[in-house]
C-alpha cells in the first residue's frame, strides 16, 4: 500500500478510467451515440433492428473496499469554504459531497435546499428511465396498414433519435429509409395514397412550464412528440441548437413518403385502427446509448422523451406531469431519498424545476454502488473533464487541471444558473459523488462560473482533505 491507495481498488479505477477512455474516443469518432450497424429488414413481418451493438465491457467499481480512506467534513470544510464564496458564482450556493461506498454526506451546504438544477436534471431523467426499463430495451416504430386501401400508418414509439438516413444523423440511430425499403417490400407494389401519422404514445403539452419563449424558435428543443426524427431537426444535424420543425410528426411523415417513393401522399394526423395488420417495425438502439447521447451533449429532446416514457411504462399517459410524477415513483422505488424533489420537466430546460444537491449526489452513489447496476450507463454517459461531451473545452485553467480525466460530470446552464454534478476520485482512491449548484450567477456571467465549478470539482479530485 502505497499513499494510502489500496492495490486492488487501484487497478480497478484505472480500468474504469480505460473503458471511459475508449468509450469516449469512439464518441468523438462517431460524432455522438456509440454506433451500431446498418438495420437488419425481418422476414414475415419486416423487423428492422439497429443491429450488432458496440458493447463496452462492464464499468466495475468496488465500492466495499473501504481502505482508501474517505475525507472528512473538516478537511472538506478547509478546502471548500473560500471556493464556495467567489463571486463568480453570485450569491445563491448549494454544494452536496457524498462518499460514493457508504452513501455518506461528507460535506454539505445547502445541500437539502431545493434549487433550480438546470440540465444536471438530466441525470435524474436517466436514472429514472434507466431503472424503468433497463439499458437494453429498445424503442420501436411501428408501421400499420390503414383503414382503407393505399393508405398505411406510421406510429411513433418514443424515439427521438431515429433518422431520415445515415448522412447527419445520431450513429447508430434506427433508419426511416431502412424502414420504408421494408414496407415497400411488404406492400409488393400496393401504391401508398395517404400516411396517418400516429404520436399518440405521448400526450399533452408540448413545451413546458417554465421554458423560456425561444426553446423551441431558438433551436434548443423541440415540440415533444413520440414520432420525431433526428430530435425534429429539420437540417438533420445532431447540434445541440439548430433551427427545429414546430410539428415534428408531420414532418417525420413528409419525409417518410418520400423515402416510399410517394411523395404525392397525404399526410395527416391519427391514429392506428384496432387490429391492424403491422407491416414493418423498427428498433431503435439500446436505451443505454440513447441515454449516452442525452448525457453527452445535453440532448433536450432526449431527456424529454426519456421522461415521458417513464410515464408510458407506469401505464399512465405520456405528458410532462405524469413523467414527472413517475420519475419520482421509480427513484423512490429503488431507495433514493427524493427529498426535496420538483421536476417539472425532463431537460432541466424549466425554470420551474426544483432538486437538492442532496438527491444528485444520492442518485450519483447509487449509480456507483452494487444494488443498481442498469444505473451504470448512466455513469458512462456522463462527460470527462476536459476530455469529452460539454466538458471538452472545460477544465483548462490551472486552478482546475487537477481534475482533467478524473471528473465525470453533467453540466447545467441557465442564464442566471451554472451546474456541476458528477463524480471523481481523490488521490487517495476514494470515489465521491458531487453536486454544485449556482443559481445567482450574475448577468453575463456564465463562463466565469463554469470555471469556478471546475475549480470546486478539481479541489476535491486533488484533496485528501483529511
Amino acid at each position: 500500500m502505497q499513499n494510502g491507495r489500496h492495490p486492488v481498488l487501484w487497478l480497478t479505477l484505472c480500468w474504469l478510467l480505460a473503458v471511459v477512455l475508449v468509450t469516449d474516443v469512439l464518441w468523438f469518432v462517431r460524432g455522438g451515440a456509440r454506433e451500431v450497424d446498418d438495420a437488419r429488414v425481418g422476414v414475415l413481418v419486416p423487423a428492422v433492428a439497429a443491429g450488432p451493438v458496440f458493447t463496452d465491457p462492464p464499468v466495475v467499481l468496488d465500492p466495499d473496499d473501504d481502505s482508501a480512506e474517505p475525507p472528512t467534513e473538516a478537511g472538506l470544510t478547509t478546502a471548500l469554504t473560500s471556493l464556495l464564496t467567489d463571486n463568480r458564482l453570485g450569491t445563491s450556493v448549494a454544494v452536496s459531497v457524498r462518499d460514493a461506498e457508504t452513501g455518506t454526506a461528507l460535506f454539505s451546504r445547502n445541500s437539502d435546499t431545493p434549487v433550480t438544477p438546470a440540465s444536471t436534471a438530466k441525470t435524474v431523467t436517466a436514472a429514472g428511465v434507466l431503472l424503468a426499463y433497463g439499458p437494453s430495451y429498445r424503442l420501436t416504430t411501428k408501421v400499420l396498414r390503414g383503414s382503407a386501401p393505399g393508405e398505411i400508418v406510421l406510429v411513433g414509439g418514443g424515439d427521438p433519435t431515429l433518422a431520415f438516413d445515415e448522412r447527419n444523423s445520431y450513429p447508430g440511430a434506427a433508419r426511416l429509409d431502412t424502414l420504408a425499403g421494408a414496407v415497400r417490400t411488404a406492400l409488393k407494389g400496393e401504391k401508398v395514397t395517404k400516411i396517418v401519422v400516429d404520436s399518440s404514445l405521448f400526450q399533452g403539452d408540448e413545451t413546458g412550464l417554465g421554458w423560456d419563449s425561444d426553446i423551441v424558435s431558438g433551436g434548443y428543443a423541440a415540440p415533444v412528440n413520440a414520432l420525431t426524427v433526428n430530435g425534429g431537426r429539420t437540417d438533420a444535424i445532431p447540434k445541440h441548437v439548430t433551427p427545429r420543425t414546430s410539428t415534428p410528426d408531420l414532418f417525420a411523415g413528409q419525409r417518410f413518403a418520400e423515402l416510399l417513393g410517394a411523395g404525392d401522399a397525404d399526410v395527416v394526423r391519427g391514429k392506428a385502427p384496432g387490429q391492424a395488420q403491422q407491416l414493418a417495425e423498427l428498433k431503435s438502439p439500446p436505451l443505454s446509448h440513447i441515454v449516452d447521447a442525452m448525457l453527452q451533449e445535453s440532448d433536450n429532446v432526449i431527456a424529454e422523451s426519456m421522461l415521458r416514457l417513464i410515464a408510458v411504462k407506469k401505464g399512465v399517459p405520456g405528458t410532462f406531469a405524469n413523467g414527472s410524477a413517475e420519475l419520482k415513483t421509480v427513484l423512490d422505488e429503488a431507495g433514493i431519498d427524493t427529498s426535496g424533489y420538483g421536476m417539472v420537466d425532463g431537460s432541466g430546460l424549466s425554470r420551474l424545476n426544483r432538486v437538492t444537491p442532496n438527491l444528485l449526489t444520492g442518485l450519483l452513489a447509487a449509480a456507483v454502488g452494487t444494488k443498481h447496476p442498469q444505473l451504470r450507463t448512466l455513469l458512462a454517459g456522463l462527460p470527462v473533464a476536459s476530455y469529452s461531451g460539454t466538458l471538452a473545452d472545460r477544465f483548462e485553467g490551472t486552478s482546475a487541471i487537477a481534475g482533467v480525466g478524473l471528473v465525470r460530470a453533467k453540466t447545467g446552464t441557465l442564464s442566471g444558473v451554472s451546474s456541476l454534478a458528477g463524480m471523481t476520485v481523490t488521490t487517495d482512491g476514494r470515489i465521491l459523488t458531487f453536486a454544485a449548484v449556482a443559481n445567482g450567477v450574475p448577468a453575463g456571467g456564465t463562463e466565469g462560473a463554469e470555471a469556478a465549478l471546475d475549480q470546486i470539482a478539481a479541489t476535491l479530485a486533488k484533496c485528501g482533505c483529511r
